[in-house]
């Protein structure tokens, strides 16, 4: 075992650390959004190559059109409680009413203001901007009828699962 303690290296060329991370984006919900955009950030930070796919619902967070208007509703999250009240639950037949959805986003966009994280455009630009790589869903573009020029201007490509497969041989996958 070697007992000489890890001590980072902040030369330029250490930028690198030969790892990969594959993130698969496959919901639309806000809630569902977060996690793939904050693992890219955190793995970016660590200097690992990072790759998001955009697939089905997720295209909602890259499409110009429905990428600043996310939405969250716990319809069928049976462990929503009010922000705090641990043990609360929510009566799921209230998920449901008018207004409810728009009341719940209000409510997760206050907490996650309240947190000084960014909100998902803001998101996707400090990804992109760090080097991250966006890509979409050849077949979901396909079946939404939607076009380069209509998602997000980082997005470097529509391509099919096989050439994301190849572009993230060797990597960490996450499919959220």
């Amino acid at each position: 075992m070697n007992d000489t303690p890890f001590v980072p290296s902040f030369d330029d060329d250490s930028a690198s650390t030969g790892r990969k991370l594959a993130i698969i984006c496959s919901k639309g919900n806000l809630d569902m959004a977060y996690p793939g955009l904050i693992l890219a950030n955190a793995a970016l930070g660590e200097g690992i190559e990072t790759h998001l796919f955009f697939t089905f619902w997720g295209f909602d967070m890259i499409n110009k059109k429905t990428m600043e208007h996310l939405k969250f509703s716990y319809l069928g999250n049976t462990a929503m409680h009010p922000p705090g009240a641990f043990g609360v639950s929510m009566p799921q037949g209230m998920a449901g009413l008018p207004g409810v959805t728009a009341l719940t986003t209000a409510m997760m966009k206050k907490q996650i203001a309240d947190l000084d994280v960014p909100e998902v455009p803001e998101f996707l630009e400090l990804i992109h901007g760090s080097g991250g790589h966006l890509w979409a869903c050849r077949m979901s573009a396909d079946m939404m009828k939607l076009h380069e020029e209509d998602l997000y201007e980082g997005v470097e490509g529509i391509i099919s699962a096989t050439d994301f497969i190849e572009l993230t041989d060797g990597a960490q996958l996450l499919f959220i």
